[in-house]
């Protein structure tokens, strides 16, 4: 069942967060702050209570026109069924009602299945000021050494 993000699913989905990433820490990424302010534009795909997969995004307070997806994820039991489709396409949605025309997200240049999943949801890959592995990237983005392709998908 689609539905929005509750504060309630945050023990459970930083429970399993890092393990659904193959051990890499990532939990610290995804603070209780957006299972509190921005779950009208969250959502989760749950079976019996229990999240499957969710997506945190929500709308540029600083720039209007904008949404950002800060965080996406899908247990791996479950990967292959459409549910990150699903998910985007009601996010699009829910931004569009909001006045978005536009949607802003990132990944790592080493995640090639982050990169052929937003590609072929229609994102673009943003200009950069450097490039890994043939790919535009922005350098130190997220810190230092830690650069990040960025993505951008029209929606207006």
């Amino acid at each position: 069942m689609l539905r929005t993000l509750r504060e309630e699913d945050y023990p459970e989905i930083i429970r399993v967060l890092d393990d659904w990433w193959g051990g890499r820490h990532v939990a610290g990424l995804l603070p209780r702050l957006f299972f509190q302010h921005f779950t009208d534009t969250s959502f989760a795909i749950d079976e019996g209570g229990k999240a499957l997969a969710f997506l945190v995004g929500f709308l540029s307070q600083s720039r209007p026109g904008e949404a950002y997806i800060h965080f996406v994820g899908v247990d791996p039991a479950y990967r292959g069924q459409g549910f990150g489709r699903v998910l985007y396409e009601r996010f699009f949605a829910a931004a569009k009602e909001r006045g978005a025309t536009s949607v802003h997200c990132i990944t790592s240049p080493v995640n090639r299945g982050s990169i052929a999943f937003h590609r072929a949801m229609g994102f673009n890959l943003a200009p950069g000021d450097s490039e890994i592995d043939g790919l535009p990237v922005h350098a130190d983005y997220d810190g230092r050494g830690d650069s990040r392709v960025v993505f951008v998908k029209e929606i207006g």
